[in-house]
């Protein structure tokens, strides 16, 4: 038997892409949590793969590297209403040309001057696991797929 869900997987991505921020949260070499508020995902394939850019130095690069372990946080607060998805999964740092290629913009030579391949680019790709969704004060738990079921 199927429960009926607040938001179906469709408006779950629909509302993901409509936000224009992102917290990522990672765990560092201490075992604390590790959050950067970072733009919104480039690019999602499905509902379960997930991908950013961003600095190959940064902190949060590391914190990666160190353990994939990760959530990505989605929120809009309006006047009447609060909406807020929390997804976790596992994050990989891709440094390969055609992964910095599938989301690069021509915009983002402010940031990479290089090109493409500026060595201080990455990808981070975030595979999702599980997640919980809260609104309206209430919650569940989510288990995006790929696939309607």
């Amino acid at each position: 038997m199927r429960v009926k869900t607040m938001m179906s997987q469709d408006e779950i991505i629909r509302f993901i892409r409509a936000q224009k921020v992102a917290v990522v949260t990672g765990v560092d070499a201490e075992g604390f949590p590790s959050q950067k508020a970072m733009f919104s995902p480039r690019r999602i394939d499905g509902r379960t793969v997930f991908y950013f850019s961003t600095n190959t130095s940064s902190q949060k690069v590391e914190v990666f590297r160190g353990n994939p372990k990760a959530g990505v946080y989605f929120y809009k607060q309006g006047k009447q209403k609060y909406v807020g998805i929390h997804l976790k999964g596992t994050m990989e740092v891709l440094t390969d040309h055609d992964a910095k290629a599938s989301i690069w913009l021509p915009t983002d030579t402010m940031y990479y001057p290089l090109g493409v391949d500026d060595p201080d680019y990455c990808v981070l790709k975030f595979t999702v696991t599980g997640g919980r969704f809260y609104s309206e004060g209430k919650t569940e738990d989510l288990q995006l797929t790929d696939t309607d079921q």
